[in-house]
């Protein structure tokens, strides 16, 4: 049985760029599906402990927040034993389809490694041999920031999204009833939109490589960037400066070693360029 010889990327066409794109989907997707389908079998567990557990007042995070407002004698929002809304269904199809969408999200969140690795074989190849060696651990770190920002969005923002949110009220009269697909999507959201920003650092490094940022850059408009920050922790949080710190301060950090990480890249790049 004749091997099928792998080609050189210099060497491949435009139309076998697409095939071999075509074929890292195809196993993106099944991964997904593969991984989606194990979730969707763990119904209960998904949805009763994951899914609902920020409803929960006595969710890890309404303790934390709840004895840090007792210590410092602020507004005690989050010692509370109702969180004062429902969950509720309103469609037909709702709750099945809120199970299938939250399965194949979970697939992309918990496959997300393996995804990240069939990117890494698609680009990869068109890279320098020097280029692929200081790209080493690419996707270890890559999956490391992601899932440190899935898991800050998930004991953070969402429960102090949902704290503020389902409490909310502008009037007595009327009663917050959250639908599912509602409240599956502030969850979500504010996972991924972690896992995304957790992922700075490496668009920080690949934006200096390719000429688009630099450390003078950031550090001119870091004062810009913690204004936006401190709007965004004011806008997903409630209205008391503790939440807003504990928000802030990660993207903040972020932001800092991504000016280190920007300056080290050229700095090396510097270093390269006088050895030729």
């Amino acid at each position: 049985m004749a091997k099928k010889i792998k080609k050189n990327p210099e060497e491949m066409s435009f139309l076998d760029h697409l095939e071999e794109l075509r074929w890292h989907l195809i196993r993106s997707c099944l991964a997904v599906v593969i991984v989606g389908s194990v979730a969707f079998a763990f119904k209960r567990f998904i949805f009763d402990v994951i899914i609902f557990g920020p409803k929960d007042p006595n969710f890890p995070t309404y303790r934390f927040f709840c004895f840090l407002s007792q210590k410092l004698g602020l507004d005690e929002t989050f010692c509370t034993t109702d969180m004062g809304f429902i969950i509720q269904n309103t469609g037909m199809a709702g709750q099945f389809s809120a199970h299938i969408w939250t399965s194949i999200w979970a697939g992309v969140i918990i496959g997300f490694p393996y995804l990240v690795y069939e990117l890494w074989k698609f680009i990869s190849p068109g890279l320098y041999e020097n280029e692929r060696k200081n790209a080493r651990g690419f996707i270890f770190i890559t999956s490391f920031l992601f899932f440190l920002g899935v898991t800050f969005g998930y004991f953070i923002i969402t429960p102090l999204s949902i704290n503020f949110l389902g409490n909310y009220s502008v009037s007595s009269e009327v009663k917050n009833q959250i639908v599912i697909d509602s409240y599956v999507a502030i969850l979500r959201s504010s996972v991924l939109a972690s896992g995304v920003i957790f992922e700075l650092p490496i668009i920080i490094y690949f934006f200096t490589k390719i000429g688009l940022i630099t450390p003078k850059f950031m550090r001119t408009y870091r004062k810009h960037a913690i204004v936006v920050v401190l709007i965004l922790s004011a806008v997903i949080t409630p209205p008391d400066i503790a939440s807003q710190i504990v928000v802030s301060i990660p993207i903040i950090i972020l932001y800092e070693i991504s000016i280190f990480i920007s300056a080290y890249v050229l700095k090396r790049d510097k270093k390269k360029m006088k050895q030729v």
